[in-house]
C-alpha cells in the first residue's frame, strides 16, 4: 500500500475513479478524500448495504476527519479483508501527496476480488441493496466501473446462451439413466475436465482484457506526448 503507482498505473486508476459516481467533483484527489467520506462513497457504488453514508460527516477537522476513517477501517474495511494503517491515515487527513491513490488502488483490488467471487451477480447478495432509490447509483457503478475479470466473465456467459440458443435440446438425464455406469462415470468425468478448462480460458481472457486495457492507456498517453513534442517545436520555431 506504501509503494508509490507508476505512471501507467497511476492512468489506469484515475481512469477507475473518474467513473464512479460521487457526491462532490474530483477537483484535488488529496483533499477530495482526506475526509473519508468520498472513499466510503466507493465502496457503497458497489456494495450499497455495506455503507451507511450518514456515519460519515464531511469535515475540515483533524479529528472528525480521523473518526471517518477509523470507522470505515472497523465497520467496512474489515469486510473485504482491507485495513489502512494509523500512521497512512494521519498522512492521509494531513493531504499528503501521492498517499491517497495507493490506498484506493489497494481498496479497489480489494472490491475487484469480492466481486470475483459473486457468482451469477455482479455485486455480492449479502450486500446488495435492492430498494428503489438506491438503483440508479447501483446501475451507474455496474455499468461504468465494474471490473474487467466480471466484463470478461459476461461476455462467456453470452457466448454460452448463444450457443445453447442454437444447438438443439438434449435430454441430459435421460441419457445418463440409459447409461452404463462405467461410461456414465467417464462422461461426467470429461465434462468436469471441460469445465476446468472454460474456467482457464475465462482467467486468461480476463488478463488479456487487462493488457489491451493498459496498451490502450499507454497509446493515450504517447499521443499526449507527441502533441507537447509538436507544441513546443512549433513555439521553438516562432522567431
Amino acid at each position: 500500500m506504501e509503494r508509490e503507482l507508476n505512471e501507467e498505473e497511476l492512468q489506469d486508476f484515475y481512469a477507475w475513479i473518474d467513473k464512479i459516481p460521487l457526491s462532490r467533483p474530483k477537483r484535488h484527489i488529496t483533499r477530495d478524500f482526506s475526509d473519508g467520506v468520498m472513499a466510503a462513497e466507493v465502496v457503497k457504488c458497489f456494495f450499497p448495504k455495506l455503507v451507511d453514508l450518514h456515519n460519515y460527516i464531511p469535515a475540515n477537522s483533524t479529528q472528525q476527519k480521523l473518526s471517518n476513517w477509523n470507522l470505515l477501517n472497523r465497520k467496512v474495511f474489515s469486510k473485504l479483508n482491507f485495513l489502512v494503517p494509523e500512521e497512512t491515515v494521519k498522512r492521509i487527513v494531513l493531504s499528503t501527496a501521492g498517499v491517497i491513490e495507493p490506498v484506493l488502488s489497494t481498496l479497489r483490488e480489494k472490491i475487484d476480488k469480492k466481486l470475483e467471487h459473486t457468482t451469477d451477480n455482479i455485486l455480492d447478495l449479502e450486500y446488495y441493496d435492492t430498494r428503489e432509490q438506491d438503483k440508479p447509483h447501483t446501475e451507474i457503478c455496474q455499468k461504468e466501473a465494474k471490473p474487467l475479470a466480471q466484463l470478461a466473465r459476461e461476455e462467456v456467459k453470452k457466448d454460452e446462451k448463444s450457443k445453447q440458443k442454437n444447438s438443439k435440446p438434449q435430454h441430459t438425464a435421460q441419457f445418463y439413466s440409459d447409461m452404463d455406469p462405467t461410461f456414465r462415470l467417464i462422461l461426467q468425468e470429461k465434462e468436469q475436465a471441460v469445465m476446468a478448462l472454460q474456467e482457464t480460458v475465462e482467467i486468461l481472457q480476463m488478463k488479456v482484457n487487462r493488457l489491451e486495457h493498459l496498451v490502450h492507456l499507454k497509446d493515450m498517453r504517447i499521443e499526449d506526448l507527441m502533441r507537447h513534442l509538436e507544441t513546443y517545436k512549433a513555439r521553438g520555431n516562432t522567431p
